[in-house]
């Protein structure tokens, strides 16, 4: 079994695909980096027994949402689910549809009723959804067929762009102006996540990244790094970018891997040492970002890494109590109040999953809701 399809495998029980963090803009002004230093505290959307996020997404409305999926170990009830934040609590928003969703990987919004949710669907095709607070509808998608397999989305107004694979290749599909048109890749291999014209993921031996341009999909020049991947990309600008993921040194040993665009080239960042595993990023659309992870080293403790002018440190929250690891599989970041969520889950000592939600940044009292 060859990388790729081992850590999609793992991905489709655990939850813990790179899921696609979206770009939130930053239409307010935020306070000053010094203030961002501090954890909050950890919530939860309550999902049901076993139940982990995602992917997260914060509209500078407020509004919040998460995907993810609940009873991850029974294959006769596991299903997907939506929850939403409308700035005092969360709510579970039902899922319109006779088929259900499985795992929902990715979630992407351009307004408060335009929001799109992507993952696995009960009946071997993917599953893409459409909808808002009062619920979602499937999108039966022209060009979709069994075994294709969609993991990451990103919206814009009148444009969405969702990622995947199909037979070893790397594939995307778009929407727009009501239809839907697939591309395949020429390079062999997966995309996990999108954003903003930027698509990565691997090509089961080496990161891969494509870009939009000139009406095309097109793969772009990487620095040489055997084993390694990528999981989540966050785009500022056409000249400012991140990218996270790993590389495999061994079967169960990863380095972090950060690539940085200057719109130019991509180069590949020095981090702190750790072991830690990074799956998600997000930023405030002026440089400043945040990556989720994992530290099996300290593995009780929430992981974060902040990211600024090419220097990244490790931000780690107190000890989950009761829990032997807190995985935070994505994150977002909520312009006007400065804070960053990432959402994951936490596991016991007797393999049993919760949902978690970690905010980041000025206090914000809403959240003992």
């Amino acid at each position: 079994m060859t990388r790729r399809f081992q850590r999609r495998a793992l991905t489709l029980i655990l939850a813990t695909s790179v899921a696609l963090s979206q770009v939130t803009p930053a239409a307010h002004a935020d306070p000053h980096p010094a203030t961002l230093e501090a954890w909050q505290q950890s919530t939860s959307v309550r999902l049901d027994a076993d139940g982990s996020l995602s992917d997260v997404t914060a509209l500078p409305s407020g509004d919040v949402w998460a995907v993810g999926q609940q009873e991850i170990w029974d294959v006769w009830k596991n299903r997907g689910t939506v929850r939403h934040w409308n700035g005092t609590s969360w709510s579970e928003v039902s899922l319109r549809d006779a088929t259900g969703a499985g795992n929902l990987r990715g979630v992407a919004a351009t307004s408060p009723t335009d929001v799109w949710a992507v993952g696995d669907g009960h009946d071997g095709l993917p599953y893409l959804a459409h909808g808002d607070a009062g619920g979602f509808d499937r999108v039966r998608a022209q060009g979709m067929r069994g075994g294709d397999w969609l993991g990451g989305i990103d919206a814009r107004p009148g444009r969405v762009v969702a990622v995947g694979s199909r037979d070893d290749y790397g594939l995307i599909l778009t929407g727009q102006a009501g239809a839907w048109s697939v591309q395949e890749t020429k390079e062999k291999g997966a995309l996990y996540a999108v954003s903003n014209g930027f698509a990565v993921g691997d090509t089961g031996s080496a990161p891969l990244i494509m870009h939009y341009s000139g009406d095309a999909w097109k793969a772009m020049p990487v620095p040489d790094i055997p084993g390694g991947y990528l999981r989540d990309v966050q785009v500022d600008s056409a000249k400012r970018a991140l990218a996270v993921g790993g590389v495999y040194r061994g079967a169960d040993e990863v380095d972090p891997l950060v690539l940085s665009w200057n719109g130019k080239r991509w180069q590949r960042e020095k981090l702190p040492a750790t072991e830690s595993r990074l799956y998600g990023v997000t930023g405030d659309g002026k440089g400043r970002f945040w990556i989720s992870g994992f530290d099996p080293s300290r593995a009780a403790e929430p992981f974060m890494m902040r990211c600024e002018k090419g220097d990244c440190e490790i931000i780690r929250g107190d000890a989950a109590k009761g829990k032997d690891s807190v995985r935070l599989q994505a994150a977002t970041y909520l312009a006007g109040k400065g804070t960053v969520w990432a959402v994951g889950h936490a596991v016991d000592a007797r393999e049993r999953y919760t949902d978690v939600v970690e905010s980041f940044g000025p206090r914000d009292p809403s959240l003992n809701s």
